[in-house]
């Protein structure tokens, strides 16, 4: 399986807006972190975890041109706000599977009422197959087992998936210790690290690295990264061995 880190960044992205920070004038492309999501593909498949307001961007950036469906982590803009953006998969494959939360599908249906009109729905509108999944779900995409677990984004629940020896974990600010035990000694581990200092509803690098050793993966990537973390290539110095810093585009075989 080869996975393909979309972006990066918190939900701002990296730069930010009219931000004068120097991690924000970096000249470094793993510094410049588009909202956060990744792409796993194995013979012939292609899913996406999330979709976000730069999901056209890294589509056209990665020349995909097949997606078999989505999983959705939370309702969240940076993780959901791209949804329209699936119609050229949708003309050319029809309606496209969606895995999330019933929350997360009643927040969609609000946000995005157009997708789900059943009367008078505009044809060039984007179709999709709603999937619920609960943290108890255990599924089959392409052949391989997703197995769901839950942690809590401050007060707000949140999907992660382990598929294959990968779990990707995003928005993470605690997690039960019946989730952990689901996802102990994963092959590679990918959990948000926003920044040094702590934040209410995020870890923050220490929490981050002190997650890790509890879940002990063999290897583990930290993602939604703000530019308060500081600069790509100091942070991943200071890094333990088997922990390293994503950047956008980087691709990681299973």
């Amino acid at each position: 399986m080869e996975v393909t880190f979309l972006g990066t960044g918190t939900s701002q992205g990296v730069p930010v807006i009219g931000s004068d920070h120097p991690v924000c004038k970096s000249e470094n492309p793993k510094d410049k972190r588009l909202r956060v999501s990744v792409m796993l593909k194995w013979d012939g498949h292609c899913y996406v975890i999330d979709c976000g307001p730069d999901f056209r961007y890294q589509m056209l950036r990665e020349n995909v041109t097949k997606v078999d469906g989505f999983l959705i982590t939370h309702e969240h803009s940076d993780h959901t706000a791209g949804i329209d953006d699936i119609r050229p998969f949708n003309f050319r494959q029809g309606n496209i599977p969606f895995f999330a939360d019933e929350r997360v599908f009643r927040a969609l249906h609000q946000r995005f009422a157009y997708i789900f009109e059943t009367k008078n729905k505009y044809p060039g509108a984007p179709t999709i197959d709603e999937i619920e999944i609960t943290k108890d779900s255990i599924f089959t995409i392409g052949g391989k087992k997703v197995v769901v677990v839950e942690a809590l984004h401050h007060t707000l629940p949140v999907l992660g998936f382990s598929i294959d020896g990968f779990t990707y974990l995003t928005d993470v600010k605690t997690m039960a210790e019946s989730e952990i035990e689901k996802i102990k000694d994963t092959e590679v581990l990918v959990v948000n690290a926003l920044r040094e200092q702590p934040h209410l509803s995020h870890l923050n690098l220490s929490e981050a690295l002190d997650f890790i050793k509890k879940v002990n993966p063999k290897q583990a990537f930290l993602t939604h990264i703000s530019h308060l973390m500081g600069f790509h290539d100091d942070v991943e110095k200071k890094l333990p061995k088997n922990v390293h810093l994503a950047y956008d585009t980087l691709k990681i075989q299973l």
